[in-house]
């Protein structure tokens, strides 16, 4: 009976120590490939990939939006501004919301991460601490009148002396295009520019002459005047008007 049990507990002994040297059995996934609840993702380039790369770019760039991995953008948007328009989307515009208040499939604290993770990434809040950025929304209304003469000044040399499209810059008075982007992202693009496309910021337009926060103001309410009244492109049924 001795020698039986003591023949077994060899015997499992064996069993173990020969187990422990296998490799694991097929299909079972190591521990950083396990699945995740989607509520449970905290990496940030993880958040990032799945809700954002599609409009943004991979690394923040070359998207069909505007780029994220843009330092004067990020320092000129602020903290708040990002987080709200991650979470409840930009009136206007394509942007979505991801909140789950807003619909979409994000907790507040994922909303947090990807903007924290933004800003750590491709923020660079140094360069811009003794620059006086023009505010994010305007503090006074613009005047159309006024933007016609501020956009002959500032804008025209790329853009045309009508908007219609110059040597170096598309049309800015497109009726889709109007239609298609808010007023605060028209302010967004004379304030930041777009360095992927060769637009500068609002220091570069004229050299030594950096455009003030009226006059933003003004040319985006110009070009607000050129968009064109709510369904004048489309008829009733929806169809667009050639």
């Amino acid at each position: 009976m001795i020698v039986a049990r003591a023949l077994a507990a060899t015997i499992a002994i064996a069993i173990i120590v020969t187990g422990a040297g296998c490799p694991p059995l097929p299909g079972k996934p190591s521990e950083k490939d396990r699945w995740v609840a989607p509520s449970q993702i905290t990496d940030f380039r993880q958040l990032y990939a799945q809700n954002c790369a599609g409009c943004h770019g991979a690394d923040g760039r070359l998207g069909p939006s505007r780029p994220l991995n843009d330092p004067l953008y990020l320092a000129y948007a602020g903290v708040d501004v990002l987080r709200h328009v991650t979470a409840n989307g930009a009136q206007g515009t394509g942007m979505p919301g991801f909140a789950q208040a807003a619909g979409g499939n994000l907790t507040d604290e994922q909303i947090a991460l990807l903007v924290q993770g933004m800003s750590a990434q491709w923020g660079r809040h140094q360069d811009f601490k003794d620059v006086t950025l023009p505010p994010y929304h305007p503090e006074a209304a613009g005047d159309p009148q006024r933007g016609a003469a501020a956009y002959q000044t500032y804008c025209s040399r790329c853009h045309g002396a009508g908007g219609e499209g110059g040597p170096s810059g598309g049309s800015i008075i497109d009726p889709n295009y109007l239609t298609l982007v808010s007023d605060q992202s028209l302010r967004t693009t004379i304030v930041a520019g777009r360095p992927d496309l060769g637009m500068p910021d609002w220091r570069g337009y004229v050299t030594g002459r950096p455009m003030s926060a009226q006059e933003i103001s003004d040319v985006v309410a110009w070009l607000a005047s050129q968009r064109p009244a709510r369904g004048a492109l489309y008829g009733e049924e929806g169809a667009r008007i050639r």
